[in-house]
């Protein structure tokens, strides 16, 4: 102990600084895409909402024999290459745009390799985790990666909004380009050993490209959790566009409204991660887990009544806040109970299908909510979203069976300090 902190090693510190790095570059640039669309491409809502869906799904599509890929090759070297893809597929936004060639097809098919590299990366970094970290400090580390999410989530849009003002649209994805050469660099420098892959990186079998989806399906706990998460994330982003154009259009608010209101709540978030360890000390997992799921479902309809002003403000902040502490809580959980939960030999396809799953989701979601907005209103739509997420506490999981094969919680360790 070091502080009051559980240490977990100079490696794991290289890692956690490299995500760091990354989560930072995203956060800066986050609406980066669709920013450029607009104001230099002058696409309109329909291009807009198609580069938000098509890029994650056909990203989807494009990651599911990746997960196989990945679980026979040695983790590491798998992280830093998806980095250097993800860098050099976001550098040539802004090279294309110095030399005046910059087209939609090309904002497209740099979404859909960064969506799918995603997926690779965190299906390999998963792995990477589960083998770097002892069980029992799984979750201290699972919750420094899920607060450093929601720190750069609190600061990185409004300084990437800044920087674009003033040095112009395309300079985010320049610095997000920059944060993934860092992060390569980052994990480089973890060092060590690693151990060998389930089996020799041979030709694939098409049995591989279902594993993890077999493996979620056939497990009683994760597989209600997996169609939990799946429902609530698609239910949380799919009205994001109709959220923007309610708010920004119907009601009148500022951008710097609009972004404050998203961005100030993040701290609920940061203070979710850190609470979650000992929460779950305290209470176990199980319990914990499934009090934050039914809790972070109760947020959504609120979003519904939305109003002009600093009433309106102050509602969506209350909401967001509400819902980013619950989401701060479970998902630490939930990424540790996941990987405790299924063996090393099928943590890479696992993570990958759960992302697949969830990256399509939310695109199809996109697209039929705006289609439901288009029939009725903004409004409308968002209210639907969160009237639907209401049930999904139904799909939480109720008791911890304990099956043979499946390893058992792990013990909670004891609270630092």
């Amino acid at each position: 102990m070091a502080g009051g902190r559980r240490v977990l090693g100079r490696r794991f510190g290289w890692l956690w600084a490299a995500y760091a790095v990354s989560a930072y570059g995203t956060g800066f640039g986050f609406g980066a895409f669709p920013i450029v669309a607009v104001l230099v491409l002058h696409s309109g809502p329909a291009q807009v909402a198609a580069l938000a869906a098509a890029g994650r799904l056909v990203g989807a599509l494009v990651a599911v024999p990746l997960g196989p890929w990945v679980e026979f090759r040695r983790k590491r070297p798998v992280m830093v290459a998806m980095d250097l893809v993800r860098c050099g597929a976001l550098l040539s936004v802004p090279a294309a745009y110095a030399f005046g060639r910059l087209g939609f097809a090309q904002l497209l098919a740099v979404a859909v390799v960064v969506a799918a590299a995603d997926i690779a990366f965190k299906a390999a970094s998963g792995a990477f985790l589960k083998a770097l970290v002892p069980p029992e400090d799984l979750l201290v580390a699972n919750g420094r990666f899920e607060s450093t999410t929601w720190t750069a989530t609190l600061v990185g849009p409004p300084l990437g909004g800044a920087a674009i003002g003033i040095f112009g649209p395309v300079t985010t994805i320049a610095a997000d380009a920059a944060s993934y050469l860092l992060s390569a660099l980052g994990i480089r420098a973890v060092g060590g050993s690693e151990p060998p892959p389930a089996r020799a990186a041979t030709r694939l079998r098409a049995a591989d490209l279902l594993d993890g989806w077999r493996h979620i399906l056939g497990h009683p706990v994760l597989r209600p959790l997996f169609f939990n998460v799946v429902a609530v994330n698609a239910l949380i982003m799919a009205p994001d566009p109709l959220l923007a154009v309610l708010l920004l259009g119907h009601l009148g608010f500022a951008p710097w409204q609009y972004g404050l209101a998203f961005a100030a709540p993040c701290v609920g978030g940061l203070a979710g991660s850190r609470l979650a360890h000992r929460l779950a000390a305290r209470h176990g997992h199980r319990r914990v887990l499934l009090v934050s799921g039914v809790l972070r479902a109760c947020w959504p309809i609120g979003l519904a009544f939305a109003r002009p002003g600093v009433p309106g403000i102050v509602l969506i902040a209350v909401v967001q806040l509400g819902l980013v502490t619950c989401c701060g809580v479970f998902n630490p959980i939930l990424a540790t109970y996941r990987l405790t939960h299924t063996p090393p030999t099928l943590v890479s396809r696992t993570l990958s299908a759960w992302s697949v799953s969830t990256s399509t989701a939310i695109a199809a979601a996109t697209v039929l909510w705006g289609l439901l907005a288009t029939l009725t209103t903004p409004r409308t739509a968002i209210a639907t979203a969160g009237i639907l997420i209401l049930t999904t506490p139904f799909l939480l999981p109720r008791r911890e069976p304990a099956p043979e094969g499946h390893p058992a919680e792990p013990r909670p360790a004891a609270l630092p300090g």
